[in-house]
């Protein structure tokens, strides 16, 4: 186990929107490095979301990021020999990782169309409490909540 927690990142507000979690899913989305193709890519899904909406673009990501987000989660904890299935409530920054990363993994595997076409419908389906991101956080909350039994064996 570590001896010390590692220092957390601070990560600094995008250029337009001058929000961290922009910033945030511009980083996640980034592949080999291409900062800037990540960036137009986030920007074109957010430019098609305020198209749509007629709402700011930041405001429906922060409501699809609060909407996928899990309130608990199940982690396993090792108990004389067995291993269990605990469920804990999630921090906030882990909070905002798996929405991010649950949003990301639902783009992915969408068919068709461009990149920022398919993470601007998931973004759109996230705000409005549908889709597969939502769906897994559904899937994460029943798995807590058919593990209550073990919640008394806590970290």
């Amino acid at each position: 186990m570590r001896r010390t927690k590692p220092e957390k990142r601070t990560v600094e507000p995008d250029l337009r929107y001058n929000n961290t979690n922009v910033q945030v899913l511009i980083n996640h989305v980034l592949i080999q490095g291409k900062k800037s193709t990540a960036t137009r890519i986030v920007y074109d899904a957010l430019d098609i979301v305020e198209d749509k909406t007629k709402k700011n673009a930041a405001e429906v990501l922060d409501t699809a990021f609060k909407n996928v987000g899990p309130v608990m989660e199940v982690r396993p904890r090792r108990v004389g020999g067995a291993t269990y299935q605990v469920p804990m409530e999630v921090e906030p920054d882990r909070k905002l990782t798996l929405a991010i990363r649950w949003i990301l993994g639902a783009t992915r595997s969408r068919a068709g169309k461009s990149f920022a076409e398919k993470l601007s419908a998931e973004i759109l389906d996230a705000a409005n409490n549908q889709g597969s991101a939502i769906k897994k956080k559904e899937e994460t909350h029943k798995m807590a909540e058919a593990n209550r039994a073990f919640s008394h064996f806590r970290f």
